[in-house]
């Protein structure tokens, strides 16, 4: 069904495009003759040789308030004359409009007259016979490949047919009106037919898809026409005329798409619906680049979202570096083809108004180099942006590393940060400094005068200064790491964070610190390799202390045979000896080396393994006693309760 579709389209197609129309010979030099005098670069001429045969007037009587304004005032003069330019065309337009049936009905007996004289048939049945040839070769590509429902698998027999019609056209050596009449309209169908596909890959709704398919159809359609014009000796004005006709068609299917598809307010859609009216009549006006600007505005947006999702479906991973680059670049590669036409529909209208202004063109080129220099920039930072976020997502397991690899990972999720932050800036500051230069401004005394600047900031601003210096010469000795508990002055915490100034660090109690680096100081890290536990426990002047010595290093021994606590241990928990004799007991010391960070939680297991042991084999722990004589018996027990808490509280702190 679709295949016969796309014969019947390409059919009326040709048939629109050459109508038929019988014609005396004669009659065609005098038409000849009439379209020459209706020329306007020919009566143009005609009257400047009238002028040329005038008495010349004075240049007193000649000289009129207005042109002297205007000699005064060039802006004003070239805006009247891209006004009274602008009215012209658009009169002589309309007044082409009626001679439209007639021009085209020449064109068609010029084209299938030219054809025929050479033995060869009609225009419009070459067109349809390769059409036809095409789609036999789609249809055997189709019975031989099984089709697939992804973009490639859509675009392929398009190729086909593509490819089928292009051998044998090349292959023919056409009369010259027939030849560029079959490749116009031949590259129209062909275009057409790749939207319908892209249409149809693109995630539109399907009354909005048919009604894009049929705008894109007539301006297929229109734009051949205009292309065959000239070459078959349509005048200008009339072939300007038909391109009016057919963009006040597309101007009413896009209006009516707008209020048919949309669910939007009616505000937005009359908004919509006047803003494409405006831009009619731009492009009415001959202001193509300010017409394009506009469309840009409509579809850029949504034509770059679909090519990011269809670049995306061709890749496993659109966070890696090659998902960065296809997505990304694809995107780059829609906005420069929109910039490059811009530029060329720009140079192809040279009596526009901004054409006549130096400051406009050059603004303009300028603006269309900045969007490709702000295009590039966003594609570097996206691919280093990526690269190192990819990084910190492996840097931060650590499971399984050896300690030297576990600390070279823990060091890359502390510097990376930084640097993606100076990149961002450095990108920013050096694309900015190109659009400025592109766009006209001398940004050699910028840079002197932002430097001159920076130099009274900087004496202003000596703190910020010193901050950012000494996180510099903090990452270069590398004193601390994201991850790592450490305390400077009356602040600590584990390090969550950088910027370019401070340092953000997470109080073990859930309070978060951002300290400036110029306010750090000396940093304690007690995350760095090891960390040695010391405490302390009095037991009763009557104790064993050889039996408290063996029963200590086999609870170190269980201990680091545990499962969960083993792995935390570098060496074992072992008893130093008497520490000193206390007034209820002795103070005995224990030491242990744990990995940073856990010895709290090893000496908690500890505490309890060794009063386990020790209950169980009779070493008891000292406990306060005071001997009260005479008669006041509550001040000496408030006196005993006193020494009994400071007993504990000593006991309970351990050893530095």
């Amino acid at each position: 069904m679709k295949r016969i579709l796309s014969f019947i389209a390409g059919l009326l197609l040709a048939f629109n495009a050459m109508a038929q129309a019988p014609a005396a010979a004669p009659q065609q030099k005098i038409d000849e003759l009439v379209r020459l005098l209706q020329d306007p670069d020919v009566q143009a001429w005609l009257n400047s040789r009238k002028e040329a045969g005038a008495p010349a007037a004075s240049p007193a009587s000649s000289a009129s308030p207005a042109s002297a304004a205007g000699a005064s005032n060039p802006a004003d003069s070239n805006l009247a004359d891209w006004e009274t330019a602008a009215r012209a065309h658009v009169h002589e337009i309309i007044a082409a409009i009626p001679a439209i049936p007639a021009e085209v009905a020449a064109a068609a007996v010029r084209a299938r007259q030219d054809a025929t004289s050479r033995g060869y048939a009609p225009v419009f049945v070459i067109f349809g016979g390769l059409v036809a040839l095409g789609l036999l070769a789609e249809a055997l590509y189709g019975r031989l490949v099984a089709r697939r429902e992804t973009l490639l698998g859509r675009l392929a027999p398009v190729g086909i047919f593509a490819g089928a019609m292009a051998i044998v056209f090349f292959a023919v050596d056409w009369p010259p009106l027939a030849r560029v009449t079959l490749l116009a309209y031949l590259s129209a169908f062909i275009l057409f037919r790749l939207a319908i596909v892209c249409l149809s890959a693109a995630d539109i709704a399907a009354p909005l898809r048919v009604r894009l398919t049929i705008i894109f159809g007539v301006v297929c359609l229109a734009a051949a026409t205009a292309a065959v014009g000239k070459p078959l000796g349509v005048p200008p004005v009339v072939t300007g005329a038909i391109s009016y006709c057919f963009s006040v068609v597309g101007l009413i299917l896009a209006i009516e798409a707008v209020w048919a598809t949309s669910q939007r307010s009616r505000t937005w859609k009359a908004a919509v619906a006047a803003f494409l009216v405006v831009l009619w009549l731009i492009w009415c006006v001959n202001m193509r680049g300010l017409f394009w600007i506009g469309i840009y505005a409509l579809v850029l947006p949504s034509i770059l979202s679909t090519t990011g999702r269809i670049a995306g479906s061709f890749i496993s991973d659109p966070a890696s570096l090659r998902g960065i680059l296809i997505v990304r670049g694809a995107r780059a590669v829609v906005i420069a083809l929109a910039v490059a036409w811009l530029a060329l529909v720009w140079q192809l209208n040279p009596d526009t108004l901004g054409q006549r202004d130096p400051f406009a063109v050059a603004l303009f080129y300028g603006g269309l180099k900045s969007v490709l220099i702000l295009v590039c920039a966003d594609l570097l930072w996206q691919l280093a942006k990526g690269w190192i976020d990819r990084t910190l997502r492996v840097a931060t397991d650590t499971t399984s590393l050896a300690p030297a690899d576990a600390a070279r990972r823990a060091r890359f999720r502390t510097l990376l940060p930084i640097f993606r932050n100076a990149l961002a800036v450095l990108v920013a500051v050096m694309a900015g400094l190109i659009v400025l230069a592109q766009l006209g401004v001398q940004i050699g005394p910028l840079i002197a005068g932002a430097g001159i600047f920076g130099v009274a900031i900087g004496f202003g601003s000596q703190t910020l200064v010193k901050d950012v210096i000494s996180g510099v010469f903090y990452m270069l000795d590398d004193a601390f790491r994201v991850g790592e508990y450490i305390q400077a002055k009356d602040y600590k915490g584990t390090v969550e964070g950088f910027s370019l100034r401070s340092v953000r660090l997470r109080h073990h109690r859930g309070p978060v610190f951002t300290v400036p680096f110029g306010e750090l100081g000396a940093v304690e890290n007690m995350s760095r390799d090891w960390v040695i536990d010391k405490f302390r426990i009095t037991v009763g002047f009557n104790t064993d202390i050889e039996k408290a010595r063996k029963l200590t290093k086999k609870v170190g021994a269980e201990l680091q045979e545990d499962a969960e606590l083993g792995k935390l241990f570098i060496e074992p928990l072992k008893m130093k000896g008497v520490e000193e004799f206390a007034d209820y007991g002795i103070v005995l010391s224990f030491a242990m080396t744990t990995v940073p960070g856990m010895q709290t939680f090893v000496r908690r297991k500890a505490y309890a393994k060794i009063r386990e042991v020790f209950l169980a084999n009779g070493i008891a722990f000292a406990q306060p006693t005071v001997q009260v004589g005479g008669d006041d018996k509550d001040g000496s027990a408030a006196a005993a309760a006193q020494a009994i808490r400071a007993q504990q509280a000593s006991a309970a702190t351990p050893a530095k």
